[in-house]
């Protein structure tokens, strides 16, 4: 079965309320079982400290020297997710997502940019609620824009796909009812983590991809865009694991971190309409408008692509737009205390 075809099964599961499409089946589990148990004692081991707090105020400069009332309001950003959106791995504050993402849209608005993160390591799909929650629960700081990152821990605790996939719809739903752009960078490849063996990497790498398809067809319905992160860190990652992997040989290091980023601040600043669009798909870019389970299942084999809904459905379901944005590279500073 296509991975088109696996990914509109999940998101038609999740919206309709099915118990779950297995992607693997028990005889599978059943032969992966000892390698799952080996790959939990050599991935990620030692104590994991918690991550760095990057909450505050990034390009307070702005405000203080445009001399213009309306650039002095903050653009109001929040980060919600797992481990990866946290900053898990890395020891200073600007190596966090979060301070790389909100010092990028700062520099790109020339504007400041006050930065919560609500992110929980170890979170799955089913914690977003929860985040929401905390996101939307003071009505004086509504977010102007969300990035959640979100999926490897679905995959790793076997999370039905198609609950996850709910989850993660149901929160994009929310943020968007609340007026605020979403962004959700997709399920990692966790068949690129070292320590993990065939046929474990196999599989790994096979439902990573497939929920990441799902995930982006379930975010694009509900007014979100997505990034793909598996395939963009994947073959990186592969082949520079000593670079990219922090010291658990799990979690990005500081350089991992900004790759995702510098493939994530351009759909970022275009969902606030600070990024200049084409009028057409650039199709030497390879971009163009496609069925959204098409677009998913492409996105999920190349990382930095971008999936956003793109005009009314066809016979063919809902249509999306393909794109594949030039990355640019960003240096964050520490972050300033936000104000009381």
């Amino acid at each position: 079965m296509s991975r088109a075809r696996v990914a509109r099964r999940i998101a038609a599961g999740a919206a309709y309320g099915g118990g779950g499409i297995g992607l693997i089946g028990a005889a599978t589990i059943g032969v992966v079982l000892a390698e799952v148990q080996l790959a939990k004692r050599t991935v990620g081991g030692g104590a994991h400290t918690a991550p760095p707090r990057a909450d505050g105020r990034y390009g307070r400069s702005y405000a203080e020297n445009s001399g213009r009332s309306d650039w002095s309001e903050p653009v109001r950003f929040a980060m919600l997710g797992d481990s990866t959106a946290a900053g898990q791995g890395v020891h200073r504050a600007r190596q966090t997502p979060g301070a790389l993402l909100a010092a990028g849209l700062s520099a790109v608005a020339e504007r400041p940019v006050d930065l919560r993160n609500v992110a929980l390591p170890g979170a799955q799909s089913d914690d977003l609620d929860r985040q929401v929650t905390l996101v939307l629960s003071d009505p004086s700081w509504l977010p102007d824009v969300c990035v959640i990152m979100i999926g490897a821990n679905d995959v790793t605790h076997r999370m039905p796909p198609t609950r996850s996939v709910r989850h993660l719809s149901s929160a994009v739903r929310r943020l968007r009812t609340a007026g605020a752009e979403v962004v959700v960078g997709t399920c990692p490849d966790l068949g690129t983590v070292e320590n993990v063996y065939q046929p474990l990497r196999w599989l790994a790498r096979r439902v990573s991809r497939q929920l990441a398809a799902a995930q982006t067809i379930g975010v694009v319905e509900q007014g979100g865009r997505t990034v793909s992160l598996g395939d963009l860190l994947g073959p990186e990652f592969a082949a520079n694991p000593r670079e990219l992997f922090g010291p658990d040989n799990y979690h990005p290091s500081a350089e991992g971190y900004a790759t995702a980023a510098m493939a994530m601040l351009p759909t970022l600043c275009a969902a606030l309409g600070l990024w200049p669009e084409e009028e057409r798909p650039d199709i030497s870019r390879r971009e163009g408008f496609l069925p959204v389970a098409r677009a998913a299942a492409q996105a999920a084999a190349e990382g930095g692509t971008e999936v956003t809904a793109a005009m009314p459905a066809g016979p063919r379901g809902p249509w999306a737009l393909l794109k594949r944005r030039r990355r640019r590279r960003i240096h964050a500073p520490e972050p300033s205390p936000l104000p009381r």
